[in-house]
């Protein structure tokens, strides 16, 4: 899953700002954040905001493990 909307908030840009540095439209960018977006123009998104291209990908939360197998989720509990 992708963050990009929350990353150019955190640094205090607007979408509008990012897409005019991009050379395409607000909607064009818009599309981008919430469709399918190609790993260039992920770069090109993290190189105008100044993060890392993986800062624009959410961490899957998890109280366990992930199998391998299934992808399910393993929950872990202590012992008491």
């Amino acid at each position: 899953m992708l963050r990009i909307k929350e990353v150019i908030k955190e640094r205090g840009w607007k979408v509008k700002d990012i897409a005019k540095e991009l050379g395409i439209t607000s909607p064009a960018l818009s599309q981008n954040i919430v469709g399918r977006v190609g790993v260039d123009r992920l770069k090109e998104i993290a190189d105008v905001i100044g993060v890392h291209v993986t800062e624009l990908f959410k961490l899957p939360e998890t109280n366990g493990i992930i199998c391998p197998h299934c992808g399910g989720k393993i929950k872990l509990e202590k012992d008491v």
